[in-house]
Parts: C-alpha cells; sequence; structure tokens
C-alpha cells in the first residue's frame, strides 16, 4: 500500500461523532449570500498571538490582511505551497474574484482560524471555542463559511 491509501485505510478506523439531531440552515442562494473562510490552518497576522501547542483557540483575520503566518509547528508539515500562494489553505483572493462575477453575494470581513493539529480531545473546540468563533461571524452576518482543513 502507499501511504495515502495507508492513511485513507486508518482513517476509516477513526471514530467520528453522531448527533440524534443535527441542525441544519438551508442558506440563501450564492449570489447573495456572505462568505466567511474557517481554516485549521493555524493561520494569524502579523502582530497578533501566535497558536501554541494545544491551542484550541481561534483568531480573527480581517478580510483585507495578507501578512499572515501559518503556526503549525509539525515537522511533518509542508509549507512550501502556503509560502508559494497563501489561497491554498486561505482563499480570500478566490472569494473577491467570486464576488466581482457575481457567483457569490459578498465577501464577510472577518474570518477564522483554528489549529488543526490538536490533541485527541477537541471538547473544548465543539462546546467553547468553536460555537464563540460561529456567534463571531453570525454577528458579521455570514450566511455560508468555506471550511479549508488542513
Amino acid at each position: 500500500m502507499n501511504g495515502d491509501q495507508v492513511m485513507r485505510a486508518h482513517s476509516a478506523t477513526l471514530p467520528a461523532p453522531t448527533f440524534s439531531n443535527p441542525a441544519w440552515v438551508t442558506p440563501k442562494p450564492l449570489a447573495q449570500a456572505k462568505v466567511a473562510i474557517v481554516t485549521s490552518a493555524a493561520l494569524y497576522a502579523v502582530g497578533d498571538e501566535s497558536f501554541s501547542a494545544t491551542d484550541t483557540g481561534y483568531r480573527l483575520i480581517g478580510s483585507e490582511r495578507r501578512d499572515l503566518i501559518m503556526g503549525h509547528w509539525s515537522p511533518n508539515f509542508d509549507h512550501t505551497g502556503i509560502k508559494i500562494d497563501l489561497n491554498v489553505v486561505y482563499p480570500i483572493d478566490r472569494l473577491e474574484e467570486l464576488v466581482q462575477r457575481g457567483i457569490i453575494g459578498s465577501v464577510a470581513p472577518r474570518h477564522v482560524s483554528f489549529a488543526g493539529n490538536q490533541p485527541d480531545d477537541l471538547a473544548t473546540v465543539r462546546l467553547d471555542t468553536g460555537p464563540a468563533a460561529a456567534d463571531e461571524l453570525r454577528q458579521d452576518g455570514v450566511d455560508v463559511v468555506i471550511l479549508t482543513p488542513v
């Protein structure tokens, strides 16, 4: 088996939570929607607090910011693509192009970044910081988020 097959086989054995009553909201049409990015790339802006090991918090990123640093500390993560084009993990320029083409209504004023390299227990993200980040986006009138898992 190659590395990809090994990872897929391993991932298939990992437990996933199930929810008896999952929340669902039908968003407005994309051409009218305000769209935000939620990434697990551990991005933060120059001058903001960096991510530390086991950091379950989040950072808000203003749409105008491009001076972002990726805070993943794993030696196994290749940063090359992100250094070449930030849009690989944070497709902010692509969202702005979609607005210009009339495909989405607008880009949210702020986006959310978490550190995806978390320990096994994600209860804090699921029950505390995740809902808090969602509240921030709701306050900004966000209709749809694009998830960029890293």
